[in-house]
């Protein structure tokens, strides 16, 4: 039987649960609409202005469309395979933010409520295992499909994914033995003020930003999606809802992948001068949202500005560079971590 602190708990997670999810698919569909505004200023032109006061509600008609459009499914495909590979990616996506500390404490009806579903002690690990698990719905959507430049797009988003992995993974470990804690909360807590990890780990930072773009096959990585090559990638089958998750996925990909860069380098919900415990917790939201989503604008910016990558320049820059010089800045930090007791 249930005791009554277990119930509000449990009531109270499920809550937290559910306004992240509202939050997380509200962010990924305004990210297309914002995505298409910072393409417009960056190329001088209007961009979406036609659906609600200032296209506001362009996500909206774009969802409509999606839900509307005619569901079809090639006669050769693997059909529950098919079916699966959206809703995995989709799935995996949105677990990632499970371990992300949003905030402190937010008092509500008198009662702190902490801005975070879980703190796991192992939340980088966490991470990095949804993260690795990601490649198996784009891999199934490319492969089910029976479609050879849908397969081409699933066999290159996969090599580059599991290739800037592990660049990824070494710059977190440099962080992770400078913090001595692979919780996120933890992490944050210990970057109060000013004291981000961004001074001691510009290195490691410059190697993740660059993985995280890869990760989410943002340009000028976007091998995955190369119009001019492969049509539309490893969703090149795909329709209605079922490419709509595949694309929303990529864009909470980038959420948490933004969020995560805050809140390993940039101190979190911190910043210096103000409490984030303050207007009863709302304090800490408001900083980590604002961090969050200037790293957003700043993955717009770069896909608007660079050109692609060839794929033979993809893979020597994930392997004969950013993985030596991720190995570099982990035995440097270990090195600095005996040597100054940090």
């Amino acid at each position: 039987m249930l005791t009554l602190f277990t119930a509000s708990l449990l009531l109270e997670k499920t809550l937290l649960v559910l306004v992240l999810f509202v939050i997380t698919l509200t962010v990924a569909a305004y990210a297309t609409f914002g995505e298409r505004k910072v393409a417009a200023a960056m190329q001088d032109r209007v961009g979406p202005n036609r659906a609600g006061p200032f296209g506001l509600l362009q996500p909206l008609a774009d969802g409509v469309k999606f839900f509307t459009k005619e569901d079809f499914m090639p006669n050769a495909a693997e059909r529950w395979l098919y079916i699966l590979a959206p809703g995995a990616f989709m799935f995996v996506a949105c677990m990632t933010s499970a371990v992300i500390p949003w905030g402190t404490e937010l008092t509500l009806f008198g009662r702190p409520v902490a801005l975070q579903v879980t703190d796991l002690n192992i939340g980088i690990l966490y991470i990095m295992g949804f993260t690795s698990l990601g490649v198996y719905g784009i891999m199934i959507g490319g492969w089910s499909s029976n479609n050879k430049y849908a397969l081409y797009g699933a066999i290159r988003a996969s090599a580059q994914m599991i290739s800037y992995e592990l660049a990824m993974g070494l710059a977190l470990i440099a962080a992770v033995m400078l913090t001595g804690t692979l919780s996120l909360k933890e992490m944050a807590m210990q970057q109060a003020g000013l004291n981000w990890n961004i001074w001691y780990q510009p290195l490691g930072f410059l190697i993740f930003f660059i993985c995280a773009l890869a990760e989410c096959n943002r340009a000028p990585f976007d091998m995955a999606e190369c119009e001019t090559e492969l049509i539309g990638g490893y969703h090149t089958e795909y329709s209605s809802m079922k490419l709509g998750f595949f694309l929303f996925a990529e864009y909470i990909n980038m959420f948490i992948a933004c969020a995560v860069i805050a809140t390993v380098y940039f101190g979190g919900y911190n910043f210096p001068g103000l409490d984030p415990g303050w207007l009863g917790g709302l304090m800490g939201p408001i900083v980590m949202f604002a961090k969050t989503f200037f790293f957003i604008f700043v993955f717009m910016w770069i896909r608007w500005t660079l050109p692609r990558f060839r794929y033979d320049q993809l893979m020597r820059l994930g392997w004969k560079t950013l993985v030596p010089l991720a190995i570099v800045n982990m035995l440097l930090t270990g090195a600095g971590v005996l040597w100054l007791g940090k």
